[in-house]
């Protein structure tokens, strides 16, 4: 079995990516899913409310964004209460009997998850670019630049990774260098 971590920065194209490799053959693990998912448990709601001791639970993203732009720290507490539920979902994945698994992890590097896998893909994409699709989806500079810093710099990362796929122009063009990997372990 090969086991295939994909990170990148925020809003690099590490879903597209991992997509694109697992296409409809290979399982795919995504801890941004998994933590979306999470969103939409009562329990997980009700711990996060308690510790970071929010409001209404109808809004709580919101909320979570306006205290972590006041106070970086919350960011930290977070983390701290989601990283261990997704970690517990991406060992019982791990466990998936398969050729090839795929897992996208964004803080792969830095929560030093490198043990767990056979190849590292790191998606590079310009910062202006990633800041572009990012005000796409969620139109927050701020909040960009927030979770941008908590990540690794692109040049960190990409030592630490087996192979990078550059992200900087068309889907098509992606594609190619994708196959390209993609020929390297089938």
């Amino acid at each position: 079995m090969t086991i295939i971590g994909i990170t990148g920065s925020i809003a690099s194209g590490k879903s597209t990516v991992a997509r694109l490799i697992a296409g409809n053959k290979h399982p795919l693990f995504n801890a941004d899913k998994v933590v979306l998912d999470l969103y939409k448990d009562n329990k997980f709601l009700k711990l996060l409310m308690k510790k970071l001791k929010l409001k209404d639970k109808k809004k709580i993203k919101q909320q979570l964004k306006l205290l972590i732009k006041k106070n970086k720290k919350t960011l930290t507490i977070l983390e701290s209460i989601i990283h261990p539920f997704v970690r517990k979902k991406m060992n019982k994945f791990l466990k998936i009997k398969s050729k090839i698994l795929i897992l996208e992890i964004p803080l792969l590097i830095e929560k030093s998850l490198s043990k767990y896998f056979d190849k590292i893909v790191f998606i590079y994409t310009k910062k202006k670019l990633r800041l572009k699709r990012y005000l796409v989806r969620n139109n927050d500079k701020l909040f960009f630049e927030i979770l941008d810093k908590r990540q690794l710099s692109p040049i960190i990362k990409q030592k630490s990774c087996d192979y990078v796929v550059k992200n900087n122009h068309s889907l098509a063009i992606l594609k190619k260098s994708v196959k390209k990997f993609v020929k390297t372990y089938e």
